[in-house]
């Protein structure tokens, strides 16, 4: 079979031999349940399998890569042939997962936001291994005070910790993308701040980042009815902006809202 990337999507797959060695030596794969986002060619795949895991899952929207995967690996592999933004994970096995995946770009923050947004005490994984664009990898760990901290930055730290791996450059792809990327381990935090709902604090840090360059003052008037109690209550200088604020403070603000709206 003729593989060709289709743009619409956002395929480049990776073909460097000593990447896709260090990237499966990231997480711990033998005798794991792994499953592997957007396998494209099965290139990632030929690695987990040398490792001995468990059971291998690979999510593959495209019909013409299924059918290749299907060609290639016969029974080693089970195939879901679906869109990952509408697949239930955590149905996909009663053990723990070890995810991998090489993340169409022009859906990753939509991908990674679902997860956490939907995830609950129970982790349904052991430890993400995730490739992004590098811009939008410096954005998901950016730390408060630096110019590419954001609402990202706030969502991915909330539940998760998060480590970069390495930097990869587009001769490691075919086609080569215009962009370098990154790889990112991110593993579940052994507690983490408890919301009402996961919405709200996308709602939070919306209004405040969406002026990102105002002081606070602006923002805390649209969120809160009495905006200088809460900032005291909080000991926040409504002088600042919202890069300036911890992730910390983004998760007390959002129960604040959520208890003035019970």
């Amino acid at each position: 079979m003729t593989l060709k990337a289709k743009k619409s999507l956002g395929q480049n797959f990776l073909v460097d031999r000593n990447i896709l060695e260090k990237i499966v030596n990231v997480a711990d794969v033998e005798k794991k349940v792994i499953l592997e986002i957007g396998p494209g060619s099965g290139n990632l795949t030929s690695y987990i399998l040398k490792k001995k895991p468990k059971k291998i899952y690979v999510v593959e929207k495209d019909n013409d890569l299924s059918l290749l995967l299907e060609e290639k690996f016969n029974n080693q592999i089970t195939i879901i042939n679906e869109d990952i933004l509408k697949i239930f994970e955590d149905k996909i096995s009663n053990e723990k997962l070890t995810v991998f995946g090489n993340l169409p770009y022009n859906i990753s923050t939509e991908i990674l936001s679902k997860w956490i947004v939907n995830l609950k005490k129970d982790f349904w994984f052991d430890n993400l291994v995730l490739m992004f664009q590098k811009e939008v990898a410096e954005r998901i760990i950016a730390k408060s005070n630096t110019s590419k901290y954001g609402r990202l930055s706030i969502l991915s730290t909330w539940k998760l910790d998060i480590k970069k791996i390495m930097d990869i450059s587009p001769q490691s792809f075919l086609p080569k993308p215009k962009v370098d990327s990154s790889l990112l381990l991110f593993t579940p935090k052994k507690k983490f701040f408890e919301l009402k709902n996961a919405k709200n604090l996308e709602i939070v840090t919306r209004v405040f980042f969406s002026q990102r360059r105002k002081m606070l003052k602006k923002p805390f008037n649209q969120l809160f009815k009495n905006p200088e109690e809460v900032s005291k209550k909080f000991n926040i200088n409504l002088n600042l902006r919202p890069q300036n604020l911890d992730p910390e403070i983004y998760l007390n603000l959002t129960k604040e809202y959520e208890t003035l709206r019970s």
